[in-house]
């Protein structure tokens, strides 16, 4: 840059490194945040398990002594709250918008913690949706957080770019469902992955199959499973089940994930205890 420079591109036609250099896109979080470590959930496509798979994730790792958060950037269709039995709303102290913590001790941020009654619809547009994952970041007391999870809508669209472009992620899980339309879908969540170069550290393959409470025969509701080859063929080397069980949709639905022992998902654990 030179001595004379007025700061005004349009107007220079130098190339001097200020305008040949990549420029980082990265948000600096609050400055009273201290997060270590921040894991993307994607899928493809909406309705395989993306906001149970995170808050299953999220409540083993805290259980584990780990201080864990979940950014739910889910603005239009957030279900983290209620998934953890959360409906106070969030709070400001003067440093900024404080997190609601469960009753496990995960810490939460999702629009529904802030918008009057839960049930009230989000008519926002693309930037200001994009606007508000950042501000969850930037303006958002976190504290000391081990590991933050960040739950992010179906598809490859503005608030996985957001997300990927915006925040620190250290490595993304791919969430899936056994039907073979999904394997062309997990295609593009892995390739934008890759794109964005950002690690794939597994696959999670929900409503991977029923374990009969009687006899323990697993039956393939949904069809074969393909999350083996899916993983093979990307060259990913963790891939976990979770199977229908109608006690796990009941935790959900009444708030009470946190008793959840969710077993099926302790190879995704390990891999992010590593990195």
């Amino acid at each position: 840059m030179s001595e004379n420079c007025s700061h005004n591109c349009s107007e220079c036609g130098s190339e001097c490194a200020s305008r040949t250099q990549p420029q980082s896109l990265l948000e600096k979080q609050n400055e009273y945040s201290d997060i270590k470590k921040v894991i993307g959930v994607i899928s493809g496509k909406g309705g395989v398990g993306k906001s149970l798979v995170t808050s299953l994730l999220a409540s083993k790792m805290q259980k584990q002594g780990y201080k864990t958060a979940v950014l739910d950037a889910d603005i239009t269709g957030p279900s983290i709250p209620r998934i953890f039995g959360v409906h106070e709303h969030a709070m400001s102290d003067g440093r900024g918008v404080l997190p609601v913590m469960s009753k496990g001790g995960t810490k939460l941020m999702s629009v529904n913690l802030l918008l009057e009654d839960e049930t009230d619809p989000v008519l926002w547009r693309g930037p200001i949706i994009g606007g508000t994952v950042k501000q969850f970041w930037t303006d958002v007391v976190w504290g000391d957080v081990d590991v933050m999870f960040a739950d992010m809508p179906p598809g490859t669209g503005d608030v996985a770019l957001t997300v990927f472009q915006s925040l620190p992620v250290d490595g993304i899980v791919v969430v899936t469902s056994p039907q073979e339309l999904v394997d062309m879908i997990v295609g593009k969540a892995v390739k934008m992955a890759e794109m964005m170069n950002i690690p794939i550290l597994g696959i999670a393959e929900n409503m991977s199959y029923f374990e009969c409470p009687s006899c323990k025969e697993k039956h393939e509701v949904f069809g074969k499973s393909h999350v083996e080859e899916l993983a093979a063929r990307y060259g990913i080397d963790t891939a976990v089940r979770i199977p229908i069980d109608p006690k796990l949709a009941a935790a959900c639905d009444g708030g009470a994930i946190e008793a959840v022992e969710a077993c099926w998902i302790d190879g995704l654990a390990k891999k992010i205890e590593k990195i």
